[in-house]
């Protein structure tokens, strides 16, 4: 059985932290499907204010669950 997780990178080092975490998490032998999606600094660049697009929430709901990287904010970037 697999499972679909919403990978969402994140900004700075949270690429890196997202990539080493789901290293260890599939070093577990649990099937997992990634799905990517994006938030943060890039989106509020791109003029979305909300920092998170539609298309993330709706991976997001599809499914169930996320793993997300520390995003930017407006303040922080």
């Amino acid at each position: 059985m697999s499972h679909r997780v919403t990978l969402i990178p994140g900004d700075g080092v949270g690429p890196e932290i997202t990539e080493a975490t789901r290293r260890v998490i599939e070093a577990t032998g649990v099937s997992i499907e990634w799905e990517e999606a994006i938030a943060g600094e890039a989106v509020f660049k791109a003029g979305n204010s909300s920092g998170v697009p539609q298309e993330t929430v709706d991976s997001i709901a599809r499914t169930g669950v996320a793993l997300k990287g520390p995003l930017g904010t407006p303040i922080g970037f």
